[in-house]
């Protein structure tokens, strides 16, 4: 998910080219790219132009390093662009490579099965003699989240519904009793939980949830904090789910109402313990953190065998993880495993819809991974990287403009041009799926991360774009519709801007409400029909 987050920056080019007092005009570095691309004077390009010009030439834009690409969807002709082959941090908009690789190589309609299987014997009173493994292949939506997504995230139920089902369907096959272990097993999946470039702030939130081939509950955990009872109490929590294998030290105390909050929470590396401290007004609201899990495997078979329990299923044995180069590992011909219970993903376009309009880094991170091991046998991250470098130059995208680390864009290695997303938009947009892939985008003013963005413009309903934010960073790459129908692919992008984000946010809106209104009007160089929208 898009987050702003500190970042190590380097030294950032100057924007408006100022040399000695001698300013070369950044109007004439763009008709430089236009004569280059062979596009033709317009009176609406110039136009917008000038009006970029002043954009950029504002106080807060001129502080950063800025680059975008605009081009006709139709013809494929640049009409404007700044810095286009220049790499700058991609944040979220990398999900634009990785839902377009998963799509392509997988297909709109993959599904993705999660199991529980046994090699153990199951007899006439229910007695099962060996473990019991959860089997997870990458599917992110082991929870209670509503399908297809509309407008907003809808939930439905406990957070560990999807786990519950399974949990029914084993006791549904006869199961009473395990003489064995509760195993949650993520060896499908290359391992590597953080992908280089996170930090380890990254890791305590539910954005930067670690990776795995189980997936419960987007890999997060609610925790439900209140104010105590009386000022000098200990504050009052919960979690949800129950079960897990964290536990909280609750070291923070209640203040006189009125006083100002100052809640923290922090967790060591590789800790299982979350600390409260600071200090919560006596009326305070509730506040939920969603925390993220380090150890999904291990997490998951404790809150599986809680729920197998909790429906009356005895267990002898343990609840622990089984990870990619552990030893029995995997299950041969001599030692079939029965499957008793089995959830089936949703369609793969559904969950691209999700990670972009939301733009959930854990979802893609399972798709870079899912993708590169069903179509590449990738056995480690580094060849999931590689397996995406390789489509990249596949479609036409030099490998020295994209290097990625990760499939989300939370790696703060992460480098990409804005000329690399136009060429990856203009790919997908030939696709037979590109009409549904371009659906899955935030739509300015509507929904997913641009609904209060562009809001009572032009550019409000015509502008579909994937975000991408981290501290001093702003990009947006999609799609646009003119007001006079024309269809645009475009990419902007914004490094070392040393602004908050809704002044930068600001600045990308207002170029995207330029390009809406200027491009495509009728003129002597080009008169245009309306476009589909």
């Amino acid at each position: 998910m898009d987050k702003h987050a500190h970042l190590s920056r380097r030294p950032a080019p100057i924007l408006a080219l100022i040399c000695t007092g001698l300013v070369l005009s950044w109007l004439g570095v763009v008709r430089q790219v236009e004569a280059q691309r062979g596009v033709g004077e317009r009176s609406d390009v110039a136009k917008l132009r000038e009006r970029l010009d002043l954009i950029l030439s504002d106080a807060t834009a001129s502080r950063g390093h800025w680059g975008f690409m605009v081009a006709d969807a139709e013809t494929g002709n640049v009409l404007v662009s700044l810095n286009a082959s220049q790499t700058f941090t991609p944040a979220s908009n990398t999900k634009l490579f990785t839902t377009i690789l998963a799509l392509a190589t997988l297909g709109p309609d993959h599904r993705i099965r999660t199991t529980v299987e046994t090699n153990g014997a199951l007899d006439a009173m229910g007695l099962l003699r060996g473990d019991l493994l959860l089997v997870g292949r990458g599917d992110g939506n082991l929870s209670n989240r509503i399908f297809p997504w509309t407008k907003q995230d809808r939930r439905d139920g406990p957070i560990e519904k999807a786990l519950a089902d399974l949990a029914d369907q084993v006791v549904r096959s006869g199961v009473k009793e395990i003489r064995g272990d509760v195993i949650a097993d993520d060896s499908y999946l290359a391992p590597g939980r953080f992908p280089s470039g996170w930090t380890v702030d990254d890791t305590v939130w539910s954005y930067g949830a670690a990776v795995s081939a189980i997936a419960v509950n987007d890999n997060v955990i609610t925790l439900d904090v209140r104010p105590g009872e009386a000022v000098g109490a200990p504050l009052r929590f919960a979690l949800e789910p129950a079960a897990t294998i964290y536990k909280v030290r609750d070291e923070a105390t209640t203040t006189a109402a009125g006083t100002i909050e100052e809640l923290r929470l922090a967790r060591d590396p590789e800790s299982r313990t979350f600390v409260l401290s600071g200090t919560v007004p006596r009326d305070a609201p509730r506040r939920q953190l969603l925390v993220a899990v380090q150890e999904p495997a291990e997490n998951a078979a404790v809150l599986f065998a809680n729920l197998l329990e909790a429906r009356g299923v005895r267990i002898a044995g343990q609840s622990r993880a089984r990870h990619a180069g552990d030893p029995g590992l995997p299950a041969t011909a001599s030692d079939p495993r029965r499957v008793l219970a089995e959830h089936v993903s949703p369609p793969l376009i559904e969950d691209v819809r999700l990670t972009n309009k939301i733009s959930d880094n854990l979802h893609a991170e399972l798709m870079l991974r899912l993708a590169a091991k069903e179509k590449g046998g990738a056995a480690i991250l580094d060849d999931a990287v590689k397996f995406a470098q390789q489509f990249r130059t596949s479609i036409g995208i030099a490998p020295e403009d994209v290097v990625l680390k990760d499939g989300s864009g939370l790696s703060r290695d992460d480098l990409a041009t804005p000329e690399s997303f136009v060429k990856l938009l203009q790919y997908a947009a030939r696709q037979s799926w590109g009409a549904d892939f371009v659906k899955t985008l935030p739509i300015a003013g509507e929904d997913g991360t641009l609904e209060n963005r562009m809001k009572g413009t032009p550019a409000a309903g015509r502008i579909q774009a994937k975000t991408g934010q981290v501290d001093h960073v702003e990009n947006l790459s999609g799609f646009a519709t003119t007001l006079h129908g024309e269809r645009l692919i475009f990419s902007i992008m914004g490094d070392d801007h040393n602004s908050t984000g809704h002044d930068a946010a600001a600045i990308v809106d207002r170029i995207c409400v330029a390009m809406v209104e200027e491009l495509g009007m009728a003129s002597d160089a080009s008169a245009r029909p309306s476009a589909q929208q």
